[in-house]
């Protein structure tokens, strides 16, 4: 049984029956806190215990406009109401709503729908090897990167720990340090089809790519004919105050994958691409029984009507500002903050400590926050987070890394 040091935490009654039916019936391959949440509103949560705490972590970056956000609420209730799902050998008057609301803020071109991250990744391997009928099948990807758990795309993630157990990988897939263009160069070959990138690594510590690394990139996917491909599941759909990760680097890729916050905490996930390299994805040879359906398109079109009509892109700006000025104040005044990065509404506090005792201490503050990397935290906000809870936030994982850092001292 999961337990909590703090006593504040203490595992209550209705926690105690879900964990029990948990540890009987459900595969033990997530690690879980010992909370179960009920309710969300905003950048609010509260458990079943009834305690409420502040999530700068929204359903693991999907909940990019908080808990439950009235609009795409309202639009998924009246869809509900009248077609859940039809398979796509139909046409659905949302679908291509939504496809052409995302082309006209990207760069133009077609949307393949999806459910996931992972899916759309292996959407974008496809297309890689389906451009040349296989004959350049091979793709460049970065040490730190995160591309999904399907096969493909997690040997596309070039990081040992989550091919462990799992060989042999998928063969095609070359890894270079991320930022090093001598090194992408030099695994090009006559069968290299594309080079696959997050424009902002995720998972891999949010690290903006360097000066010069994605103009570097689209050069040499020019000159050497091959697709230029931006993973952006964490980083597109404004979490960055641009629509997508890409704008605020100057560089257009081929194709981009989308998830996570593209429905606003609904499952769904997209590829974009061009037309003249969408009708390499011929029928029959990708699909998703799921994807696209009427009411991912409903959250996907509503997330974008709510973006701009609150003016949350704007909003993100004055919120990054924020943090940026108050976790800066905190990195001068605790040597163990190493480096803080801040892209929007992602943000990596890099420290000397261990990042999970931090989350714990944040935790017992009822503040949701993530460690990556060991020693990383990582926040992804809310796009509509309050200067208040900016404030809170701020103060509270300020509390947090000092009381793990005087633990470490004593």
């Amino acid at each position: 049984m999961a337990t909590i040091d703090s006593a504040s935490h203490a595992i209550g009654p209705k926690t105690r029956r879900v964990i029990e039916t948990f540890d009987r019936y459900v595969v033990p391959n997530y690690r879980r806190f010992p909370i179960c949440l009920v309710k969300g509103e905003g950048s609010r949560v509260w458990d079943a215990e009834g305690r409420e705490y502040l999530d700068l972590f929204p359903g693991w970056g999907c909940n990019l406009l908080g808990h439950c956000p009235g609009p795409v609420v309202k639009a998924v209730q009246e869809q509900m109401a009248r077609l859940i799902h039809v398979p796509n050998t139909w046409y659905t008057e949302l679908q291509g709503e939504w496809a052409k609301l995302l082309a006209e803020r990207s760069f133009g071109g077609q949307a393949f729908f999806c459910n996931s991250g992972t899916e759309a990744n292996e959407a974008a391997i496809k297309l890689v090897r389906l451009r040349t009928n296989g004959e350049k099948y091979k793709i460049v990807t970065f040490q730190g990167g995160f591309h999904g758990r399907t096969m493909g795309s997690v040997t596309a993630t070039a990081q040992p720990k989550y091919h462990e157990g799992l060989g042999p990988m998928l063969a095609g897939f070359h890894y270079a340090p991320h930022g090093d263009l001598a090194a992408v160069e030099k695994l090009i070959d006559d069968r290299t089809g594309g080079i696959m990138v997050e424009p902002i690594l995720g998972e891999g510590g949010v690290v903006p790519a360097p000066a010069g690394f994605l103009e570097g990139l689209r050069r040499i996917c020019d000159e050497r004919d091959l697709l230029l491909v931006f993973d952006e599941v964490q980083c597109g759909c404004g979490r960055t105050g641009k629509w997508f990760g890409y704008q605020h680097f100057g560089v257009t890729p081929d194709v981009i994958t989308l998830a996570k916050s593209l429905c606003a905490g609904v499952a769904g996930g997209a590829m974009l691409t061009t037309v003249d390299l969408a009708k390499h994805l011929r029928p029959g040879m990708h699909a998703a029984t799921f994807g696209g359906n009427p009411i991912a398109a409903a959250a996907g079109v509503a997330a974008i009507r709510m973006i701009e009509e609150e003016g949350l892109l704007e909003h993100v700006d004055r919120a990054a500002a924020a943090f940026r000025t108050r976790l800066a104040a905190l990195a001068d005044s605790c040597d163990v903050v190493r480096d803080v990065r801040v892209m929007g509404m992602m943000i990596g506090v890099e420290l000397s400590i261990d990042g999970a005792a931090v989350v714990q201490a944040c935790l017992d503050r009822n503040l949701l926050v993530n460690a990556t990397q060991g020693r990383i935290i990582r926040l992804l906000p809310a796009m509509n987070v309050t200067q208040a809870e900016v404030e809170e936030g701020c103060d509270k994982l300020g509390e947090a890394i000092r009381e793990v850092a005087a633990r470490g001292a004593a």
